[in-house]
């Protein structure tokens, strides 16, 4: 499957791709800017998510909570995410309210400053608060990922602290931040718009014009350095938390989305935690019967890689035990190898993820640009399919070596509060 991918670079600085479709009558519209957690300085950790928040709080010609009620009220979808390296703003509408869409994402990108007041600053740091509670500090497990961060990269390592950030720092947020941020970070010349769906695209990119070309461009912040941690040997940590079973974490440095090896890790992944017959699934659930669930995932990150390993215990194993037989697993690929018919199975799978998440006009969107901000080429939707079809035997067995090395391994022992590990 092939996708017409159509780009263009506003005078602004401001990056459009198209990606026309009239299998529906719908649109989807994603603008993705180029900041995330990643950009936020000692002392304003989670500033970058709770600014994604306020920016649905109204902007000089779009009052407060009007953004949801004029996409819902035309029978749209929308929301907003933040990451280490992006944060991103989307509405999926019917085909006809284009303009609605275009409208909406040019008066904040444009006009934002204006609408935002230290009532609605406070408010909003207040929902992050309770979203802090709720989805991390109670929630089971929730501050795991936190915690093997932490442990994983030195001091001031961009992706050392949580997107949600930390409280003292949330609180300590001021208007006169909100503002600095905004202007170093929101201008059109650090965004990516990306329409897919059913519009002619000419007509649309005239439209785009319309809305967005009048945006002054404005000055970027440098890019932060962002650098692959030295494999100075294993790192440990240990969180207690209120939950039923032990959770053994694995992370190892990995290589990022744009590296050339990026495929290669994925379909490692899949070859050791997705399906019936992977080597996780099989050994640690089935066979021993040792981890309720395991799993194996990389980070698409712009720099520095990340993948992980994640088992949770069965009644009555111990963390230690857990991690034991999973590094087994892991042991036995490393020496022994893998078998061709793993490799293709694996293969398989991916490609299949991959057409499961360009489906949706929305998630295609997505797609498209996070390959456009973070590797710097949006037509690797169209690439992606072949280059992970093309991974073979000896990349997955090369790269498991380089990055499955326990020099590099930081592992997290989640347990339940009596107990240690």
């Amino acid at each position: 499957m092939r996708f017409d991918i159509l780009e263009h670079t506003l005078d602004n600085g401001l990056r459009v791709v198209l990606q026309p479709d009239t299998s529906a009558p719908l649109v989807a519209v994603h603008v993705m800017y180029h900041v995330g957690s990643k950009n936020e300085r000692a002392g304003r950790t989670g500033f970058a998510h709770l600014f994604e928040h306020l920016l649905f709080q109204g902007s000089e010609h779009v009052p407060r909570e009007h953004h949801f009620k004029l996409v819902q009220d035309a029978g749209g979808t929308l929301n907003g995410t933040t990451w280490f390296d992006r944060t991103n703003y989307f509405e999926t509408l019917p085909a006809n309210e284009l303009d609605l869409g275009l409208w909406l994402e040019s008066d904040r990108m444009g006009f934002f400053k204006p609408g935002i007041t230290q009532e609605k600053l406070d408010n909003q740091r207040e929902v992050v608060k309770n979203e802090r509670r709720q989805a991390y500090e109670n929630r089971p497990y929730g501050l795991a990922f936190e915690t093997l961060l932490a442990r994983a990269y030195d001091e001031g390592h961009p992706y050392r602290h949580p997107t949600i950030g930390y409280m003292p720092d949330i609180d300590a947020a001021r208007l006169e931040d909100v503002h600095e941020f905004f202007d170093l970070h929101y201008g059109p010349n650090n965004a990516t718009l990306v329409l897919v769906g059913d519009f002619d695209p000419a007509a649309a990119l005239e439209r785009v014009e319309a809305w967005f070309g009048e945006i002054p461009a404005r000055p970027v912040a440098p890019r932060p350095d962002v650098p692959v941690p030295a494999r100075g040997g294993e790192r440990r940590a240990l969180l207690r938390d209120r939950v039923q079973m032990p959770r053994v974490y694995l992370m190892y440095h990995s290589p990022c989305y744009a590296d050339p090896d990026f495929e290669a890790v994925v379909i490692l992944n899949y070859l050791l935690a997705d399906g019936n017959s992977s080597r996780f699934e099989k050994t640690l659930v089935y066979e021993k019967q040792m981890a309720a669930d395991a799993t194996s995932f990389t980070w698409p990150t712009e720099s520095a890689g990340m993948c992980f390993a994640v088992a949770t215990a069965r009644p009555g194993v111990a963390a230690a035990d857990l991690e034991t037989e999973v590094r087994d697993v892991i042991d036995d690929l490393l020496r022994d190898g893998v078998e061709e018919e793993e490799i293709e199975g694996a293969r398989n799978r991916a490609r299949r993820g991959l057409l499961n998440g360009r489906a949706g006009f929305g998630d295609r969107a997505d797609a498209i640009a996070h390959a456009a901000v973070l590797r710097g080429d949006a037509a690797y939707i169209n690439d992606a399919f072949t280059r992970y079809g093309a991974v073979a035997r000896a990349d997955v067995e090369r790269v498991a070596r380089e990055v499955l090395d326990p020099s590099g391994l930081t592992v997290l022992h989640v347990v339940p509060e009596e107990e240690t590990s």
